[in-house]
């Protein structure tokens, strides 16, 4: 479904990622795991087009985007779940939700907000509660609906678990494994490495804009270097 080749990127004269090369089959969770700073944002967001490429290619279902417009990729089903939530905080739950579908029909609308809500009780609670009043924990559900509200085929999920508690960072790995199983394709940037490689059918170790490891969730989770760096084992 995606295929990144010889990707560079670059913040003024400063190389940010340098020949990355990944792939994120359908239906597959793969996770990109490494330390703060090594480019595993700047990967998202070039793949999600808001981050300038100098260099290699972004195919999506056969396709050349890599020059491609940020609203082009949405339309093609390529949509991020941002660091740190970035929710419209004056606006309620349902109009933030409500702005993912911006580009969709007013029935096809209807529909996914029903979805969202049976998969996120908690939002349907709160609907016209403003989201800046909400949790963190909630917030990001929030992020994470508004994304799925507009019907991806491959989401983007950046440091879903940043800043919760454990119990709540359960429910929202629950929640990735949940659109898993519905043979969603997701990329999964995560500090919780653990975590990640522990639901992901493939992953990918960066350390200053280079690939340095890629196997099975597994084959990482067991890999003495992986386990040293990021398991604290």
């Amino acid at each position: 479904m995606l295929r990144v080749t010889g990707l560079e990127s670059r913040y003024g004269r400063i190389p940010a990622l340098k020949g990355i090369e990944l792939r994120v089959d359908a239906g597959e969770l793969v996770a990109l795991v490494g330390a703060n700073g090594a480019g595993k944002t700047t990967l998202l967001r070039a793949i999600s087009g808001v981050q300038p490429v100098a260099a290699g290619r972004i195919e999506f279902c056969g396709e050349d985007l890599s020059t491609a417009s940020p609203e082009a990729r949405v339309r093609r089903g390529i949509v991020q779940v941002p660091e740190g939530r970035q929710v419209f905080g004056p606006l309620s739950v349902e109009d933030n939700l409500r702005l993912g579908a911006y580009r969709r029909a007013r029935a096809e609308s209807a529909a996914s907000l029903e979805r969202v809500y049976a998969m996120f009780p908690d939002l349907a609670e709160r609907r016209a509660q403003p989201a800046g009043t909400l949790s963190g924990g909630q917030q990001q559900m929030l992020a994470m609906g508004r994304a799925l509200m507009a019907r991806p085929r491959l989401l983007l999920l950046d440091e879903p678990s940043m800043g919760l508690a454990p119990r709540l960072v359960a429910g929202i790995f629950a929640c990735i494994q949940a659109l898993r199983e519905a043979d969603m394709a997701l990329l999964l940037v995560e500090q919780n490495a653990r975590a990640a490689l522990a639901i992901a059918d493939r992953g990918y170790v960066l350390e200053t804009g280079s690939m340095v490891l890629a196997g099975t969730g597994a084959e990482l989770l067991a890999d003495e270097a992986v386990r040293s760096a990021y398991l604290g084992l």
